[in-house]
């Protein structure tokens, strides 16, 4: 199925397709985790999605948090999330969207999408938890125009001490987290599958001053050759 050519409407429309991607638990405690880092975060969503014009997707919205940052100048946005608690926050946020907010049930790994049919796509905290990261990205890049945007907010694998704790402690981190892995060399992917890295800038964001196995992380932007 294709959601490319969706128009905008005065209210959210809510796509569903069939999902494998139910994780009760961890839903709620994303949620409770997101609203707790809120103010916190909410610079670092600002700086994700700055500047962004056009048609944009985002994959992996979770409960929709980043749709009050998008600027005005974004004419539509399709949000892509195949957990059904999540998205289902996800729809309640798509309010703040006027209109511009298609909400759908489908996978990173087959966006339904035309090729080249988008000017950029978000990945906010997602491709931690994408089972195969590597098919996704391949399919961002073919749903991208040329010269089109990958904007990233994401947790990465960290260095010295704390990389070695990630490594050891990846084989129970996903079972606690929904399929989360703590340990991805996320911006060597990005390289990987062919993105041009315009600018990227590492930071730590600790809970509570407290350094965790998900506290580095990556913001930046690349293109689409």
């Amino acid at each position: 199925m294709e959601v490319a050519g969706i128009g905008v409407g005065p209210e959210p429309v809510i796509i569903r397709f069939m999902s494998t991607h139910v994780h009760p638990i961890f839903a709620r405690v994303y949620r409770a985790l997101s609203v707790a880092t809120a103010d916190q975060i909410a610079p670092h969503r600002q700086e994700l999605l700055a500047g962004l014009s056009g048609r944009v997707m985002e994959v992996g919205c979770g409960n929709g948090l980043n749709f009050e940052h998008y600027p005005e100048s974004v004419d539509e946005i399709v949000a892509i999330e195949p957990e059904p608690y999540l998205r289902g926050l996800a729809e309640e946020h798509a309010e703040v969207g006027g209109g511009r907010i298609t909400i759908v049930d489908a996978e990173a790994e087959m966006l339904p999408a035309e090729d080249d049919s988008f000017d950029a796509v978000v990945c906010s905290l997602v491709l931690c938890s994408i089972a195969d990261p590597a098919a996704a990205l391949a399919e961002i890049r073919r749903v991208l125009r040329p010269g089109g945007e990958l904007r990233y907010y994401e947790h990465v694998l960290g260095d010295g001490r704390l990389g070695s704790v990630q490594n050891r402690i990846d084989w129970l981190w996903p079972r606690m987290g929904g399929g989360c892995h703590c340990n991805r060399d996320t911006l060597a992917a990005i390289k990987e599958a062919g993105f041009e890295v315009e600018k990227s800038r590492e930071m730590s964001l600790d809970i509570g001053r407290v350094r965790t196995p998900v506290s580095p992380h990556i913001l930046g932007q690349a293109v689409s050759p």
